[in-house]
């Protein structure tokens, strides 16, 4: 059904005739939805979201406002996992997103769980993401990547295209993964990577100034960095000495990533600099 906000006129709505849309699936008017596009049951789509031709989505599914998705993307199956036995898990997507054609994106496993994309991010084409997979804000995932079940990418990320991220890898904010590599370990935040295997290569010093961080902020996660990856100091005893710098946020919060990545239950540790 479309559903109009309180206190609005009915406006006119761009549904193709072909489309099929569910009776109980809530669709905002100015949602605009493309030939043969199929729209299923618990599915709330908000304002000025499109929908490609032959796109499919089933719920329950939530999808914000502002979003773009394309041709033949396929939003709210059920998950790839043989351990689904039919519960009512869910997929939630934000506002602003671009969602290409062919990305695939999977309801979790369990009753209550949830597959979170958050806003203003980029999917390319052929993109999957899977079970559990929680993706933040401003994320720019090129064509052809498969992240597995429960991988986590925070905000401002970019992954080069051809790749694959193995189940329950964290990928660290403003991080930078180099096409065609293997990505089997979490991802430190602020670090370009690639290789197969992967290898943290340098700061992702392009990522760091569009975010907006200051010389001085560049300067402390340098001095991290060869701490980290060009000292003769153990992992652990760079973990350390990086407390001394720990009155920059960006610093702090590389260290304590990094401790996470060591000790938290089904994390994977970090990828390395060096062998």
């Amino acid at each position: 059904m479309l559903t109009y906000p309180k206190g609005d006129a009915p406006l006119t709505t761009l549904i193709h005739p072909t489309a099929v849309i569910h009776p109980n699936a809530e669709l905002h008017p100015t949602v605009e939805v493309g030939p043969y596009a199929v729209i299923g049951n618990q599915v709330k789509i908000g304002a000025k979201t499109t929908i490609g031709a032959h796109a499919v989505i089933e719920g329950p599914t939530e999808i914000g406002a502002n979003n773009r998705i394309f041709p033949s993307a396929v939003i709210g199956l059920e998950p790839q996992d043989l351990k689904y036995k039919g519960a009512p898990s869910r997929v939630k997507i934000g506002d602003g997103n671009t969602i290409r054609e062919f990305v695939t994106v999977n309801r979790a496993t369990h009753a209550n769980e949830v597959t979170e994309i958050g806003n203003n991010n980029l999917l390319m084409a052929y993109v999957h993401v899977a079970h559990n997979c929680v993706i933040e804000d401003h994320v720019i995932i090129a064509n052809a990547v498969a992240l597995a079940g429960h991988v986590y990418i925070e905000s401002r990320a970019v992954i080069g295209g051809v790749l694959g991220i193995h189940q329950f890898v964290r990928i660290g904010r403003n991080a930078m993964l180099g096409g065609m590599s293997r990505i089997d370990r979490d991802a430190p935040p602020f670090m370009a990577i690639e290789g197969n295997p992967s290898r943290v290569r340098s700061l992702n010093l392009v990522g760091l100034k569009r975010a907006g961080l200051t010389t001085t902020d560049v300067g402390y996660l340098k001095k991290a960095f060869r701490l980290l990856y060009h000292s003769d100091l153990t992992f652990q005893a760079a973990l350390e000495e990086l407390e001394s710098l720990c009155e920059n946020e960006y610093a702090e919060y590389l260290r304590q990533f990094l401790q996470l990545s060591t000790t938290g239950e089904q994390r994977r540790g970090p990828i390395p600099g060096r062998v």
